[in-house]
């Protein structure tokens, strides 16, 4: 069975109407709900964690235990990091790091035993792909975002790299799937407070039409 961990109650709640789930087939787990798909004869298990790392690597390492999954596919949503890309384009990212596991101001940014390398040569190279960054404060505040942008960092999230972590432990293939569905906005001259609502206005708009690429464009190829 191939696991679908989807972090937020926004991007679960676009999946549900995507598959046209009823209530009948949701099913609830310590971290939130599930429910099961099959797709090219493949069965699927589509689960939410709730946001953040210690939800993301918790709601994966049960479904792990309790389904012995053979991969998690993490989908959702992220912030965009790298100028050259826009809102709604999806990454299959090559590489997943945890870059709030140090002491930055003596240490590197990024520790060597917090980078996930994933092997995607199995499945072409006719995608967008980089690195993303995981942590658990959001990427909200635009001196984080230069940070982030200085230390090359493509995409970022608050769990992605945290599970591909875990998987790495379980010794399963784990692929993140995720489209921007905004970037931080520079708030150094406006309201701070208006500023990270405008910016959530965005997401929220944003975050159905980025799970229903993934789901139209990227999840058969990739199960």
């Amino acid at each position: 069975m191939i696991g679908i961990s989807i972090a937020t109650k926004w991007e679960y709640e676009a999946s549900l109407k995507y598959f046209g789930i009823k209530d009948s087939e949701r099913f609830a787990y310590p971290y939130g709900e599930y429910f099961i798909r099959t797709i090219e004869d493949a069965e699927l298990i589509f689960y939410s964690t709730g946001v953040r790392k210690v939800n993301g690597v918790g709601g994966n390492q049960y479904m792990i235990a309790k389904f012995n999954l053979t991969k998690v596919i993490v989908a959702g949503t992220c912030a965009g990091i790298d100028g050259k890309f826009s809102n709604l384009d999806v990454f299959v990212p090559e590489r997943a790091v945890q870059y709030d596991c140090t002491v930055k101001e003596i240490e590197p940014f990024i520790k060597q035993s917090f980078i996930v390398d994933i092997n995607l040569s199995k499945y072409g190279n006719d995608f967008y792909t980089g690195t993303i960054g995981t942590a658990d404060k959001a990427v909200v505040m635009w001196n984080d975002y230069i940070e982030l942008k200085e230390n090359d960092i493509t995409v970022a999230d608050t769990e992605s790299g945290a599970i591909a972590y875990i998987c790495k432990k379980n010794d399963i293939e784990c692929i993140i799937i995720k489209g921007i569905s905004d970037f931080p906005t520079d708030e150094r001259n406006s309201d701070k407070f208006k500023s990270n609502i405008e910016q959530m206005n965005v997401y929220l708009e944003n975050t159905p039409k980025v799970m229903n690429k993934i789901y139209d464009e990227y999840l058969k190829r990739f199960i």
